[in-house]
């Protein structure tokens, strides 16, 4: 099986649009516009899951460079994703130091 990254699409573009876009080339397996987890919006990129290599060489030459709503579309091999540094939790403390509570306050 290969997959297919697909980049540059139009923000309106569905899963379905992709999976068509695909299909006169061979049997799409999956296709998945990858949505942002916090507004629900098309990143502009999905993927193509196509079980003949052939059939998808042939679908990236000749999609790759398509234009689609004036948009010039990005279709290559899927490279597999790097490893990424961990991430370390949401910032830091800041604000307001306690103070030691044993120690009397100072009146002026």
């Amino acid at each position: 099986m290969k997959t297919i990254y697909v980049g540059n699409l139009p923000f309106t573009f569905g899963d379905s649009d992709l999976a068509n876009l695909f299909q006169g080339f061979g049997e799409v397996k999956s296709a998945k516009i990858i949505m942002d987890r916090d507004t629900g919006r098309s990143k502009g990129f999905g993927f193509v899951d196509m079980d003949d290599d052939g059939a998808a060489m042939n679908a990236i030459e000749q999609i790759n460079g398509q234009e689609i709503d004036g948009r010039a579309i990005r279709v290559n091999e899927s490279q597999p994703r790097e490893a990424r540094p961990p991430r370390f939790g949401g910032g830091g403390g800041g604000g307001f130091g306690g103070g030691d509570s044993r120690r009397p306050r100072r009146s002026y």
